[in-house]
């Protein structure tokens, strides 16, 4: 029935595409189309390059030395956890190898799970002080950011730092994090780097660490160094506590809770710096079943996000606007043009459409084509990931991966305009895990 209802909905935007093409004409929509497409592209170039420089300089916009440090304020670790028996041991194993001169708590906040879970926190529990299984009560709407107001009402530390059930962070990430928050002026926590443990398990999860390392880590730098702009990831995140209460905590209907929180922490005039140092590992999906549940929770959570931004005019002023900007670029003005595309290409299947100017659109395929496997490539040399494998991965990922969004994003939307419609809250849809090959 879904698939039936993705066909539908495609069919429905072919068809829009050609009446939007016969009113304005097809001469007029390519000269708008390529205009705005090549703006879209110089954007996301300098990005780029401005992240390739903040990450390539790090020691130069690295943060003072710790040594200026006299005390480490109190942080918490909160780690939401719902049936995550298999990833669970390793994850509370770094968090108990995390070096950090201040006091520390990590908090295991299991989420009513049915399975070996709740035994081996219990076990972390009396092996180690500062390690807490905390058993969350049940209640409604489920899902990581009712988990994580609940672990902030049981939990006093001056920050509180979040990790993902999966995660890995290397032993000195919360620290680097702590640095960033005490000496950026104004700072309201700050943002690590996530990257892929399991990324040699196929080709989807090297296509996945590859994007991760273009679009969570350049263009979060490059938006920090042209900006002053970050957004929280969801994972090896700090944010202060006192900033976290002033704004009422989590938005409990949030499923991207990272990104409407970065919303609201921006609009209150607070940075969040970015410190590409500081690092966890993270287990990416394995099956494309897997992959498509998580992103359809993903996109589902920045159309919530989308639907604010656009009914909140004031997240249209200040540095908002990088923040709203981008929700527009990504869901609305990259997703227009992969319409276009694909309906110009099926009406020119079936004769509905001539287009006379196969030249400046071979042309523009092919600059698209080269600018996004240079990001791809530019982001393997800055973290020395450029192996043969993944210099094909990289040079195959617009035809196979980048193609998946449309049809990722035709679904998210689809169900959340039903959601909607039948006034139903969205569910959260847990990730599934898979066992970590030593």
């Amino acid at each position: 029935m879904s698939t039936l209802i993705l066909i539908i909905g495609f069919l429905a935007l072919c068809f829009s595409t050609f009446i939007v093409v016969h009113l304005v004409g097809v001469k007029t929509m390519l000269l708008i189309s390529s205009f705005l497409f090549i703006i879209l592209l110089i954007y996301y170039s300098v990005l780029t390059i401005a992240g390739l420089i903040y990450r390539s300089n790090s020691k130069k916009f690295q943060i003072k030395s710790n040594q200026d440090i006299t005390q480490y304020p109190s942080v918490d670790i909160l780690i939401p956890a719902h049936n995550e028996g298999v990833v669970i041991k390793d994850t509370l194993s770094a968090m108990a190898k995390i070096n950090y001169q201040g006091k520390l708590t990590v908090y295991l906040l299991n989420d009513n799970s049915s399975d070996e879970t709740g035994e081996i926190a219990e076990e972390f529990d009396k092996a180690y002080y500062h390690i807490k299984h905390i058993k969350v009560p049940p209640g409604e709407p489920k899902g990581k950011s009712r988990v994580l107001n609940y672990g902030l009402s049981i939990s006093d530390g001056e920050y509180f730092c979040i990790y993902d059930a999966d995660n890995q962070p290397e032993p000195g990430a919360l620290t680097l994090l702590v640095e960033a928050a005490l000496y950026t002026k104004d700072a309201a926590g700050a943002v690590g780097y996530v990257k892929t443990m399991n990324e040699q398990k196929n080709w989807l999860t090297r296509m996945i660490s590859i994007e991760f390392q273009v679009f969570q880590l350049l263009m979060q730098s490059g938006r920090w160094l042209l900006f002053k702009t970050g957004s929280l990831t969801g994972t090896n995140m700090l944010v202060k506590r006192s900033v976290i209460e002033q704004l009422g905590g989590y938005d409990v209907y949030a499923i991207a809770e990272d990104a409407e929180l970065t919303l609201r922490i921006t609009q209150s005039g607070y940075l969040l710096p970015i410190v590409p140092q500081s690092v966890t590992w993270e287990q990416e999906p394995e099956t494309l079943g897997v992959y498509i549940k998580q992103r359809t929770r993903w996109l589902q959570g920045n159309l919530y996000i989308l639907e604010k931004v656009f009914s909140t005019p004031s997240y249209w002023t200040g540095k908002l606007i990088v923040h709203s900007l981008h929700q527009l670029l990504v869901y609305v003005v990259f997703w227009v043009f992969l319409v276009l595309s694909y309906g110009w290409f099926i009406l020119g299947l079936f004769g509905f459409m001539k287009i006379e100017y196969s030249l400046p659109l071979l042309f523009m395929w092919y600059v698209a084509y080269t600018v996004y496997t240079c990001q791809l490539f530019s982001a393997q040399i800055s973290e020395e990931t450029n192996k043969p494998i993944n210099i094909l991965s990289a040079l195959i990922m617009y035809f196979t991966y980048a193609q998946l969004f449309t049809y990722l994003f035709v679904r998210s939307l689809l169900l959340y305009i039903k959601a909607r419609i039948n006034n139903k809250t969205i569910g959260w849809d847990k990730t599934t895990r898979f066992k970590t090959q030593k």
